[in-house]
């Protein structure tokens, strides 16, 4: 008879609307950086000749903008193709987006750094992730001296190199912190397409769009994403609403 019963009991554990994992964005979810992606891939971009104004860089912007929250790296192989040009190109893309950010062009997104505290405070973990590389990613947690407000943060090359709109991150957070007793217990936060599909792909129980990014809502909603939000801040709403109600949908 118990043996019959074990399954319930672990099932009833993986429901979704009990959040334990939170895997928010950085850039344009709870990092503000007015644009400076666009301004590092022209500088990026005149490394390896291409003419500001030209139709090709116009082409290779649009590709950039579209695929905002992808890893870096995959984006310049898809422009340069071969792959010491495009690690070039990602060289000088993350160091003039360093310079950008030591100039103090970032801020965090309103509410972000409040919303992850309250998170962390009602007992949830908080991972933050970035298609950027460490390097970066660490310069933008150093300038918002956010280094200790998480126990952990994820850039592609912690999750065996595979960015977004690869589930890898997301997982690498799960397996890490052993935060949730299932995927399911994830929810995933962000801008881009990219965030959205990777969200789904990991299976993460709550997979939702904010709109202080990239990308809007009917790109977000066609991405996968079951909830939109202003910004991050509205994020302990949705969950408490979330949990309320079995994974409440809007």
């Amino acid at each position: 008879m118990n043996e019959m019963n074990e399954p319930n009991a672990i099932n009833a554990t993986n429901e979704p609307n009990d959040i334990r994992l939170v895997v928010l964005d950085m850039a344009g979810t709870t990092v503000a950086d007015g644009g400076l992606v666009e301004q590092a891939f022209a500088v990026a971009a005149g490394e390896l000749g291409v003419e500001p104004g030209s139709a090709d860089h116009t082409e290779k912007l649009d590709y950039v903008r579209a695929t905002m929250g992808e890893s870096k790296i995959s984006v310049f192989r898809h422009l340069f193709g071969e792959e010491s040009l495009a690690r070039r190109a990602n060289t000088a893309f993350e160091k003039a987006y360093g310079e950008l950010v030591d100039g103090g062009l970032i801020a965090p997104v309103a509410g972000a750094r409040e919303t992850i505290e309250e998170l962390q405070a009602g007992g949830r973990t908080v991972v933050l992730s970035t298609g950027f590389a460490r390097v970066t990613q660490d310069a933008i947690l150093a300038a918002l001296d956010w280094q200790d407000l998480v126990p952990l943060t994820l850039c592609p090359a912690d999750a065996g190199g595979r960015g977004r709109p690869y589930p890898d991150m997301v997982l690498e957070a799960f397996l890490r912190t052993k935060a949730a007793d299932g995927v399911r217990q994830t929810a995933v936060l962000g801008d881009t397409s990219y965030d959205m599909v990777s969200g789904v792909r990991a299976g993460a129980g709550l997979v939702a769009g904010v709109l202080t990014g990239a990308h809007d809502e009917q790109a977000l909603r066609a991405a996968g994403a079951r909830h939109v939000l202003g910004s991050v801040a509205e994020l302990p709403t949705l969950l408490a609403e979330f949990g309320s109600f079995g994974g409440a949908r809007r």
